[in-house]
């Protein structure tokens, strides 16, 4: 008997989660499991301004997806570009940019998010996120080598465009990479002795009136105090009109040179979702699924995490969908699997569910504001229940060892400000980081997957 194919596309915490679960409850002979992954590890997202400003090693925050007891899911090495639901392939670009095929039975899209961009004149070239495991080791030594620039240079206007650093995005992600890079400047000026502390600026920016509304006034006006009594300028209502490589015009008329544009104003669903043959409704860019997360119009096709629209049941407002944030994702990626496991074994699927837990912002040092279960905290307690809450959502024993290794050794020994040679003369666009234009349309989807079957 011909075991049923599952595909896996996405290796985030929602891709993952649900490999371990079929792992765990579907026997060999019941399924044949693959994964699509450029990487063979999962990437924890929300320490990554932790990796950029140094406090952790790139190692801690990407979990092997071999180390598990119960692997025996194949990882095909790659990203997948296009899906036809039609003749149930997914066309899969290899890591040596070959165009491979992969035919399923179950297809379950975990392909996650991008970085969010608009049509801002410079912005793509000239811009680096902090999406990838690649931008955030770039990151730090892009900052620590405008130090080191800065120091040598004799010309005051270059120093001033080197030491002048700009964040845009008032999210967690933007907010915690400005803490996060702010606090590894601070540090760092005391071993350039060439370099005034005062130099150094950052800024940070974002259209919305609040930053991290989701946090609430009380909380949001502390993260708010903190920034600014580090020196870091938050402008809101702000945004960038044109990016230069060595100025930055913003929209309220100020030009800032600056050598340094980090951009994580919001994310969109992978473009995966745009290659779909079907007429899918989307909400914002990401796919609509029934609760089940079953995606209408494709059977055998689910979908979640980032990328697609979970309606949220446990939300007071009609419609509301979840968040793309990785508790959501944790807990989809069990619930689909137990809604695949029933699909093969003729039961019943079941809803996802979920009540949101709060939220954790990690500042840096002993500052940060969290919102466990509707319970402001800041400061210490909210920096213990931050880490705390990262530490037990890492997956394997030998990351949470590490992560409290280097937790500890930075607590202890103070930061490093070494360059790890990952600059280079033209780095990396956000797209090239992102890997964003490597998708077919669906019209190439159906072309290449009719010119399959024609030679089969």
């Amino acid at each position: 008997m011909v075991r049923p194919r599952i595909l896996v596309v996405g290796a985030g915490f929602a891709g993952v989660e649900c490999i371990r679960r079929l792992e765990r409850r579907l026997s060999p002979s019941e399924a044949d499991i693959a994964l699509v992954t450029p990487s063979s590890y999962q990437l924890y997202l929300p320490l990554l301004p932790q990796v950029a400003s140094g406090v952790l090693t790139p190692q801690s925050v990407a979990v092997s997806l071999r180390r598990s007891s119960r692997y025996r899911t194949r990882i095909i090495p790659g990203g997948a570009v296009g899906v036809d639901t039609r003749a149930k392939i997914c066309v899969v670009r290899t890591i040596t940019d070959e165009l491979t095929n992969h035919a399923y039975d179950h297809l379950v899209l975990a392909p996650g998010s991008i970085t969010r961009t608009f049509d801002i004149p410079g912005l793509i070239e000239n811009a680096r996120g902090m999406k990838t495991l690649a931008e955030a080791t770039y990151l730090r030594d892009h900052v620590i080598s405008q130090l080191d620039l800065a120091d040598a240079s004799e010309d005051e206007a270059e120093r001033a465009a080197r030491l002048c650093f700009v964040v845009v995005g008032g999210g967690y992600a933007g907010t915690e990479t400005a803490a996060c890079l702010q606090r590894l400047t601070h540090h760092a000026v005391k071993r350039y002795p060439r370099l005034d502390p005062r130099q150094i600026t950052w800024h940070l920016l974002d259209l919305a009136p609040k930053l991290m509304p989701e946090l609430g006034d009380a909380l949001g006006q502390a993260a708010l105090g903190i920034l600014r009594r580090r020196g870091i300028q938050v402008s809101l209502g702000v945004s960038v009109a044109k990016a230069g490589p060595t100025e930055i015009t913003l929209t309220d008329g100020r030009v800032l040179p600056s050598r340094t544009l980090i951009w994580t104003a919001g994310v969109a669903a992978s473009p995966l979702i745009g290659t779909l043959d079907i007429d899918a409704e989307t909400v914002r860019g990401r796919l609509l699924v029934t609760p089940e997360m079953t995606v209408p119009g494709a059977p055998g096709v689910f979908a979640l995490g980032d990328a697609a629209a979970v309606p949220d049941l446990a939300a007071q407002e009609e419609g509301a969908v979840c968040p793309p944030t990785a508790q959501h994702a944790l807990r989809q990626g069990r619930t689909l699997a137990d809604n695949l496991i029933a699909t093969l074994r003729h039961q019943p699927l079941r809803p996802y569910v979920h009540q949101d837990l709060g939220l954790v912002v990690d500042l840096g040092g002993t500052d940060a504001v969290s919102k466990p279960l509707g319970v402001p905290l800041r400061g210490l307690p909210a920096q213990a229940v931050a880490r705390g809450y990262h530490w037990s959502a890492l997956r394997t024993n030998v990351a949470k060892t590490r992560v409290l290794t280097n937790w500890l050794l930075n607590a202890l020994a103070g930061d490093d400000f070494v360059r790890i040679g990952m600059r280079s003369a033209k780095p990396p666009t956000l797209r090239e980081f992102e890997y964003t234009d490597a998708y077919l349309s669906p019209e190439q989807v159906r072309a290449h997957t009719a010119a399959l079957r024609a030679t089969g």
